[in-house]
């Protein structure tokens, strides 16, 4: 039974609870009511608009009751999550211990603990203090981490510090040990040196100096796995501190009576075993001390994201210009960004006109044109233009801060995969202690002689091989490097699941407006008969379209805007329903519309047959102009697919994938794009609802689907997909519905996530199957099965090497997917930002980009 929850808080603590499901006055007198009536509280104070609940404490009060009391009137305090940073987990079977305590904490639905990230993610209503006094319950250091800036110099810092002392003692212990290795190995294997020990310092000497060594080894920088592995030992739940702690202790006691009391042991079995005891936790130091180092490299990216913040900002306040901390900077605040210069915050241009390099958002190498009113994202690089800019969002709630809340959330996430490891781990270190103690017992009772040096050694051979520290790191540190890999890419896991569903989906449905196409009409085709100038006649056209505020008269100016072309006056301007417009330019009668209106004008249409079909074969509705009588151009408006999205399609198919496009465009326009990019089936004519249907019918057909959708209409079928994708560049409903996030708005980011999903999976079994077959494979070794057979047996220094060993192997596996190369290379990545000048050329041509 769970020991009751505890909570210390001073009198007249204050708290804060959310509330939802209030609509008027009555509610909030309820809810007073309600909360007034738990013992402890000595007021309560609930605010409609806000929705919220100011409750003073005159005493300690269980944070459950008042949530209780909330639900038990018909409302409800919504779940939130707490991420706590957690300190002295080592293995497998502390995660599953810390995991257990929080999940027992009264409202917690659910608890994620990461051993590479030592973070954990709580989910539910409970109180952060309860969570950390549950943590602490277990047996290991935990605060709560805040919502602000990701950045966290501190975790830095005590990390820094941890691999420090651990290279410290780590030298200590090796400096300590190898004398005693020397002495008693030594003179086993090299007989000129067990004769020169006999003759200068005897034997006594030789182990009382292995005594003092091994002593200042155990209780010096070994004497962290004491202080841990001993109290979990003694509250019956047991970890790899404990196992080191219990093999070493068994060693070094042994040895112990054997220099000071050989009497008390039967003949024949008074044997040292100090270099053991030494030399296991100098190894074992050397596996932590390369597994914190390599720790450290699976955070890269997120370190590389948290450089990309401004630290300081250049402040309007009081007349005058002053530098602060960005922390400081509220919204409102008008802040100067000087040339070549990150932007602080996320804003809105008040003055000034420059280039800013936003690939770390977008993936697009060529800067953007920014000028009064025009938004900027806090982390993108000013080019060579000054900007006054006014914050919108610091801190916490920048687009940079929310990317890398976006990346922590999935490198703490478990995937399914994870079950297996936890279910094994639960029992595993009792399970290898208890074989520990039956191998003990074998040897003792069946075992040659000595029977009882054999039965020591085997069984602490036992505990040191069978330390589930590579279990424990096999899956997390896989998912933190394959999730800071995607980061790179611009590719976002909002959740961890899909990393591991994604490689499982067999068909990939996409949205067309703004997924596969660029998401606004431009004008794609203008053709012009004999005897016009096309510059002429656009201007012509694009100056009766300005009247228009029709979408495909808008894309028709914006060519002529983009071409520089000046245009005419017009007048007598007309819209003729359900045919075209008419108007008056230059003193010339010009008509603009389909080809019902150029038949009911009289004009043939015969010369622009061959390009009408053409444009109708692809999707385009003809659009004809006459100028003064006669038919001057034929043109199509249309929503150009994007550049990368053929390639994009391309590359799904050769990773196996069926590729269907779900649109509510017309059938006729959706089929000829289809068609053009060898897309496998269309949905065609739907509505929101009908999209959730089409997902459904094609997860029926083929299995795991995923959607990939820009637009507020594409939320519910995101939702609906076993992984939905959201185009980094669509609406925060869409991206908020989704589990993958494609900051590049590129489609070629699709298949380079999936890619990325199957080389993690792939990476995350080869490290279960290395961790789990080493385990198996070697502890009946330890135990010493072979000796029957051949006469080998498993040494506790070799055990604490291999020991070490599968570690390290885990993660430099895991290390290996910082080097993912995706199928299709982005032009762009976060970790290859720029921050370099613009060249006059590559000036001009972001004014060229910008202006079309």
């Amino acid at each position: 039974m769970n020991a009751p929850l505890r909570e210390i808080r001073p009198a007249t603590a204050t708290l804060t609870l959310p509330i939802e499901g209030m609509s008027c006055a009555s509610c909030v007198g309820r809810v007073e009511k309600a909360l007034s009536a738990v013992p402890g509280v000595a007021a309560a104070v609930v605010n409609l608009a806000t929705e919220k609940a100011e409750i003073r404490l005159d005493r300690p009060v269980d944070r459950h009751f008042l949530v209780g009391a909330i639900e038990k009137v018909g409302y409800s305090v919504p779940e939130g999550s707490v991420e706590l940073a957690i300190q002295g987990m080592t293995c497998a079977s502390c995660v599953g211990r810390v995991e257990r305590k929080l999940a027992a904490v009264p409202g917690v639905t659910s608890a994620a603990v990461n051993l590479a990230a030592e973070r954990a993610v709580v989910h539910g209503t409970a109180d952060p203090a309860a969570l950390v006094s549950a943590v602490v319950d277990a047996g290991y250091e935990a605060r709560v981490l805040g919502h602000g800036l990701p950045a966290d110099d501190d975790a830095q810092a005590r990390k820094d510090a941890e691999l420090a002392a651990l290279k410290r003692d780590l030298v200590i212990a090796a400096i300590l040990t190898l004398p005693v290795f020397v002495l008693e190995m030594g003179s086993h294997l090299v007989p000129a040196l067990h004769n020169f020990v006999m003759g200068t310092i005897g034997m006594d000497r030789a182990w009382y100096a292995q005594f003092a060594l091994t002593s200042l080894v155990l209780f010096g920088p070994g004497l962290r796995f004491y202080r841990k592995g001993l109290p979990a030992l003694f509250r019956a739940a047991p970890d790899m501190n404990s196992l080191v702690a219990v093999g070493t202790a068994a060693a070094y006691g042994y040895s112990l009576v054997a220099t000071f009391a050989p009497g008390l042991l039967p003949a024949g079995t008074v044997n040292v075993y100090y270099e053991a005891a030494a030399v296991i936790v100098t190894l074992i130091l050397l596996g932590r001390f390369l597994e914190a180092r390599a720790k450290g490299r699976t955070s890269e990216a997120i370190k590389r994201l948290v450089g990309l913040q401004a630290k300081t900002a250049r402040v309007r306040r009081d007349g005058r210009v002053i530098e602060l901390d960005v922390s400081e900077v509220v919204p409102g605040d008008i802040v100067e960004v000087r040339p070549g210069e990150r932007v602080p915050v996320d804003g809105e241009v008040a003055d000034g006109q420059s280039y800013v390099d936003e690939s770390m958002i977008t993936g697009e190498p060529i800067p953007v044109s920014k000028s009064a009113g025009s938004e900027v994202v806090g982390g993108t690089v000013n080019h060579k233009g000054a900007l006054s800019v006014r914050a919108t969002a610091v801190g916490g709630e920048t687009v940079l801060a929310q990317i890398i809340r976006m990346v922590q959330e999935a490198q703490g996430s478990k995937l399914p995969i994870q079950a297996m490891v936890d279910k094994v781990t639960m029992w595993f270190v009792p399970a290898v202690m208890a074989v520990a103690a039956a191998t003990f017992g074998v040897w003792f009772l069946f075992g040659p002689d000595p029977a009882l040096t054999f039965a020591l050694v085997n069984a602490v051979a036992v505990l040191i091989i069978a330390c589930p520290c590579a279990m424990g790191l096999a899956t997390p540190t896989s998912i933190m490097v394959g999730t800071g890999r995607g980061a790179e890419m611009g590719v976002l896991f909002r959740k961890g699941e899909a990393l591991q569903l994604l490689r499982e989906a067999r068909v990939v449905a996409l949205d067309k407006t703004g997924t596969l196409t660029e998401g606004r009409p431009a004008l794609t085709d203008f053709e012009t008969a004999d005897g016009f100038v096309r510059d002429s006649v656009l201007a012509t056209i694009a100056a009766v379209e300005a009247k228009s505020e029709h979408p495909i008269a808008r894309a028709i100016v914006d060519a002529a805007e983009a071409a520089l072309l000046p245009l005419p006056g017009v007048t007598n301007f007309e819209s003729v329903t359900g045919f075209g417009v008419t108007s008056v330019v230059d003193g010339k009668r010009v008509e603009i519309g389909a080809d019902r209106y150029m038949d009911e004008l009289g004009f043939p249409t015969d010369r622009f047959r061959q390009d009408a079909n053409r444009l109708a074969d692809e999707g385009k509705s003809p659009i004809y102009a006459a100028i003064d009588g006669r038919i001057a151009a034929v043109l199509a408006v249309a929503d150009p697919v994007k550049p990368t999205t053929p390639a994009a399609i391309d590359a799904m198919h050769r990773l196996g994938l069926k590729v269907a496009m779900i649109t509510g465009d017309n059938r006729r326009t959706a089929e000829a794009i289809a068609r053009r990019l060898g897309i496998d089936e269309v949905v065609a004519e739907v509505l929101p609802d009908g999209k959730v249907d089409a997902v459904r019918r094609l997860k029926a057909e083929h299995g795991r689907l995923a959607f990939v959708g820009d637009g507020i209409n594409d939320a519910p079928a995101l939702a609906e997909a076993d992984v939905g994708l959201a185009i980094g560049t669509g609406t925060d409903v869409a991206i908020e519905a989704a589990d993958v996030v494609l900051m590049s708005g590129s489609l070629q980011g699709v298949p380079n996530a999936i890619a990325l999903s199957k080389a993690t999976i792939g990476n995350i079994r080869q490290n279960l199957f290395w961790a789990f077959a080493y385990n198996a494979a070697l502890i009946p070794v330890a135990a010493g099965m072979l000796y029957p057979v051949n006469g080998i047996l498993l040494s506790p220094v070799f055990a604490a090497g291999a020991m070490a060993l599968s570690s390290v192997f885990v993660l430099a596996n895991a290390l290996r997917l910082k080097g993912f190369r995706p199928p299709i290379s982005l032009p762009h990545t976060i970790d290859s930002a720029t921050t370099a000048e613009l060249s006059p050329a590559g000036e001009a041509r972001a004014a060229a980009d910008a202006r079309y």
